[in-house]
């Protein structure tokens, strides 16, 4: 019996997106956005708004928020303190409101 080896890359959020519709985008970040509540860790869904932004291109998605390319970098890289201005820039450009009571629309 001969044995395959079967070559596997590590999952990427961002490839995955990038091959959806903005239903999956949306839901993807409505997901984040509760769990952001539930945790109590908004690094959640700021790492959920950088895999969008990698998804998008991150130069279009400076374009639409009119932040720098290396602003946006730096500001969703991990552990980094993101301005809630710049979370707001980019929840528009994603086209992703949500509820104040926790849900989302989009």
């Amino acid at each position: 019996m001969t044995r395959r080896i079967l070559k596997t890359k590590p999952f990427e959020s961002a490839d995955f997106l990038a091959s959806g519709s903005q239903k999956l985008i949306n839901d993807y970040l409505e997901v984040a956005w509760e769990e952001m509540f539930e945790m109590s860790d908004p690094d959640i869904f700021v790492t959920a708004l950088g895999n969008v932004a990698k998804a998008r291109g991150m130069t279009e998605v400076a374009k639409a928020t009119g932040l720098a390319r290396e602003s946006l970098y730096r500001s969703l890289a991990s552990g980094s303190k993101v301005r809630f201005d710049t979370i707001l820039k980019l929840m528009a450009a994603f086209n992703f409101f949500p509820n104040p009571g926790g849900r989302a629309q989009g």
